[in-house]
């Protein structure tokens, strides 16, 4: 089964992509959005390409799990994949996501590469990953 992940941002969206077996996550490039919009055209050719079962979008609470000024853009993102492309969508809780992409990226790279702009995507692998690990367990 392969799922699809966004860490939805107003400037970018990170993409990743894994598959059920493995539970494991791979960074795609991320999207360019423009105040919240992605070219759809992108997020299309991304689904034609990798034909997920699922996507999964990052939902960002704060830390006491209330609502950010983003929330709701982020909902409206999953609605929007969810009827463009008529598919399951599901959103999955983002807290620190950005923070642990940030130290996998300083762990594994250095600091120098936490400039290279691959944290967008990065902490879709981790949040894709938290999915597969709350979702199937076993």
């Amino acid at each position: 089964m392969m799922v699809i992940a966004f860490d939805f941002g107003i400037k970018n969206i990170g993409v990743a992509v894994g598959e059920k077996i493995l539970k494991k996550g791979k960074a795609l490039s991320k999207l360019t959005a423009y105040n919240g919009h992605p070219n759809w055209n992108d997020i299309k050719c991304l689904l034609n390409i990798w034909k997920p079962n699922y996507i999964v979008v990052g939902l960002p609470l704060n830390m006491d799990g209330t609502r950010q000024k983003i929330t709701k853009k982020a909902e409206k993102f999953a609605n929007l994949l969810k009827y463009k492309f008529n598919t399951s969508v599901q959103l999955h809780d983002e807290r620190l996501s950005t923070k642990e992409a940030r130290s996998l990226i300083f762990n594994q790279h250095g600091f120098k590469a936490l400039k290279k702009d691959k944290i967008h995507s990065t902490a879709a692998v981790v949040i894709l990953e938290s999915w597969f690990n709350q979702t199937y367990c076993n």
